[in-house]
């Protein structure tokens, strides 16, 4: 069974990039090598999860549905020093004008505009080196191989803000999906009462071979809406994509000239930036004897204001293509809006080790020493030894003697709980 077309524009997501293979213990044991020595391979690297552009997209539908995504595990690392298989990455696609942010911070991570264009939101964790990368001069036989490091976790938010060049604005009622339908093949819902178009329509404009763009019927604006009111904040975020606005009056109106300046007012309120849009204005409805006779008055308003009125009927189709020739000669002088700026790094951060007093005893914080201890077998005498040598090159072990532990106390680094001991009496024991 078919599942209904849906729109929508906002969603949360979690994302689970794939966890590195283990490495692998192994010994080269053939007739006729004495001594073959360790040969245990690398663990495969996790899958990465990627978001893509997919420009015959244009609803983010398939993520109301489906919010958690995993991308496949590294394979485990085998003798003869062969490496595990890498997972496959997971790539999601997404329709252009796709922003990202970390859902728990709401720092901006991409802004996805162009087909085609990828970024990887989740890095799959590398895979555990076998017991072959530990050999030395002092230690020939390591019986002992790292963990693969788990894939990163997100959750993301994403946020569709269509890419149209031109965009209707105006009241609830205006004619707006009357326009679409009648300047495309777009077929809207149209009804007459307020909120008809709860959601944005895109259509394409044809005007000849060589003059066409993608016109959006943007839902209705109402006071407030810079605060949420009505379908406002809808309203305006898709707005923010277009090049060109045309500010659509209901020739009905008692006060078509209050309904401009509302709107304006909103889009000011909103975002500054939009009032310097190329606009064009449209008084709807002249297909209606007593919108004619209004017509004069109203032109004569905006005329002392400076501005120029198109008169047109949607209905009717009188004027719409004169005004759709206008929104093309006024969309070649307009610049495309730049793309949102990350205002965080899709690679996360590498945060510094810290010890941090605790009632049971002490945490250990840090990338780098939790990632090492995910890594490390903590059920042999040898990885843990391993593991203090690691710990020992990050400071950690100064950072924890600096801070007072004593042999007995807790140690908690990550998801694991350690107890401190005294690990130069452990050395001369080994």
């Amino acid at each position: 069974m078919s599942e209904a077309w849906v729109f929508c524009d906002e969603v949360i997501i979690e994302v689970q990039a794939g966890n590195g293979g283990d490495g692998c213990v192994s010994f080269r044991r053939e007739k006729y090598v004495p001594l073959g020595g360790p040969d245990g391979g690398d663990g495969g690297k996790g899958g990465d999860v990627i978001l893509r552009v997919n420009p015959h997209l244009n609803t983010l539908a398939y993520y109301y549905r489906h919010r958690r995504f995993r991308a496949e595990d590294g394979r485990r690392g085998r003798g003869g020093r062969k490496t595990g298989a890498s997972g496959e990455d997971l790539i999601l696609e997404v329709p252009p004008g796709t922003v990202v942010r970390d859902a728990d911070t709401g720092e901006i991570l991409a802004d996805l505009t162009e087909p085609g264009q990828s970024v990887v939101v989740a890095r799959g964790g590398r895979g555990g080196r076998g017991n072959a990368a530990f050999a030395s001069p002092t230690n020939q036989a390591p019986r002992f191989a790292e963990r693969g490091e788990p894939g990163e976790f997100r959750r993301l938010h994403l946020e569709l803000r269509l890419l149209a060049d031109v965009g209707l604005i105006g009241k609830p009622n205006a004619g707006k999906s009357t326009l679409l339908a009648a300047v495309t093949a777009a077929r809207p819902k149209i009804a007459d009462y307020p909120f008809t178009t709860l959601h944005p329509h895109l259509g394409v404009v044809v005007l000849d071979d060589t003059a066409s763009f993608v016109l959006a019927d943007l839902p209705g604006l109402i006071e407030g809406a810079h605060r949420g009111a009505g379908l406002g904040l809808t309203f305006l975020r898709h707005i923010e994509r277009t090049r060109v606005l045309i500010h659509l009056l209901d020739g009905l109106s008692p006060d078509p000239v209050g309904d401009y300046e509302a709107i304006r007012s909103e889009l000011g309120h909103y975002n500054p930036e939009l009032l310097k849009r190329p606009e064009l204005i449209a008084f709807n409805k002249m297909d209606l004897p007593e919108v004619r006779a209004r017509w004069p008055e109203v032109e004569a308003a905006f005329a002392a204001r400076g501005l120029t009125v198109h008169p047109i009927s949607a209905a009717a189709r009188q004027g719409t293509r004169a005004l759709m020739w206008e929104a093309w000669k006024r969309l070649q002088e307009a610049p495309p809006p730049p793309p949102l700026q990350p205002t965080a790094p899709l690679l996360r951060r590498e945060t510094p080790i810290r010890v941090v007093r605790e009632r049971e005893g002490w945490r250990v914080l840090g990338t780098a020493a939790e990632r090492a201890v995910r890594m490390a077998r903590l059920d042999s005498e040898e990885g843990l030894m391993h593991l203090h040598r690691q710990l020992e090159r990050l400071g950690v072990i100064e950072a924890l003697e600096k801070a007072g532990v004593r042999p007995g106390d807790t140690v908690y680094i990550g998801d694991a709980v350690l107890e401190w001991v005294d690990w130069a009496d452990v050395g001369k024991r080994s």
